[in-house]
């Protein structure tokens, strides 16, 4: 195919005198065989397809990865405020580089590891754009296989009103994140009361799809703090199922500051003198 001429191109052109030829097709396919062992191995979920079929990802050399995480971790940085939230996926991202390793170097590993994350906090403090930034950390890390790709909805996008739709539902949207990040906004709403039939059939299949596709999707809950406490505490087998919680803190008035003026420069707008008080006033 063309994008794998295009991707052996930088590579001739790098070659040393006597790497070309066999030697660099080689080098190509061992680095690709390798790559489809972690890949596999890190799924948990070896079957005919995935043994005998290497993918695009496979063929992804391993330092345009580390500058496309490098480049999701830089842009992470570049959101104001999240402090916690930053630190914490620095540390995610820290784990399934050393268990990538620790496989390479035939240590153990966890199997089956669950990157699955819940996402609390107020609305309006970045969630969907964490989780986007996240989705490239990880698909740079091969922990999933398509980073670009995250999927958002919501209860409407998941329930339906009569019963035994809303499983199909909710198999669609899995099927469509499938190799990405499945978000799910106002999760606490997927379960509105213990008599939401509709609701706790989303969530269930939901759950299920979880254990019968392990490693195919990363699965983010997000919603408000009180609430989603609420919700896992009435379903406590998704805290085993969605092990990291990233709580997103409220914007100070000076973050919020920071915030308003970035969007006005992505304007090419300036504040005329005084307008700078007026607006931190304003967000006071």
């Amino acid at each position: 195919p063309d994008w794998l001429v295009r991707s052996l191109a930088p590579r001739r052109a790098g070659a040393g005198e006597g790497e070309g030829g066999v030697i660099l097709a080689r080098a190509c396919v061992d680095g690709a065989l390798r790559r489809q062992t972690d890949r596999v191995y890190a799924s948990g979920t070896a079957s005919s397809e995935s043994l005998l079929r290497l993918r695009r990802a496979d063929f992804e050399d391993d330092g345009a990865r580390a500058d496309a995480g490098a480049a999701a971790l830089a842009a992470l940085d570049g959101v104001v405020g999240l402090a916690g939230v930053k630190e914490h996926v620095r540390a995610l991202t820290a784990q399934v580089r050393l268990d990538r390793e620790r496989r390479r170097h035939g240590m153990p590993v966890e199997r089956g590891a669950s990157l699955h994350c819940v996402f609390r906090g107020p609305p309006g403090t970045g969630k969907t754009t964490v989780a986007r930034l996240l989705a490239r950390a990880l698909g740079a890390l091969g922990a999933v296989r398509a980073g670009d790709r995250v999927v958002e909805c919501d209860r409407g996008a998941l329930v339906a009103p009569y019963m035994g739709q809303t499983a199909l539902k909710v198999r669609e949207a899995f099927d469509r994140a499938s190799g990405g990040v499945l978000f799910v906004d106002e999760a606490h709403a997927l379960v509105e009361s213990d008599k939401d039939a509709f609701g706790r059939e989303a969530l269930d299949t939901l759950v299920k799809l979880l254990e019968d596709r392990r490693g195919d999707v990363v699965v983010v809950l997000a919603g408000y703090s009180a609430e989603m406490a609420a919700l896992f505490r009435r379903n406590p087998g998704l805290a085993s199922r969605f092990p990291h919680v990233f709580d997103f803190e409220a914007y100070t008035a000076a973050e919020l500051g920071a915030i308003a003026r970035g969007l006005l420069a992505a304007r090419d707008l300036e504040l005329a003198p005084g307008a700078g008080a007026a607006l931190d006033e304003a967000l006071a």
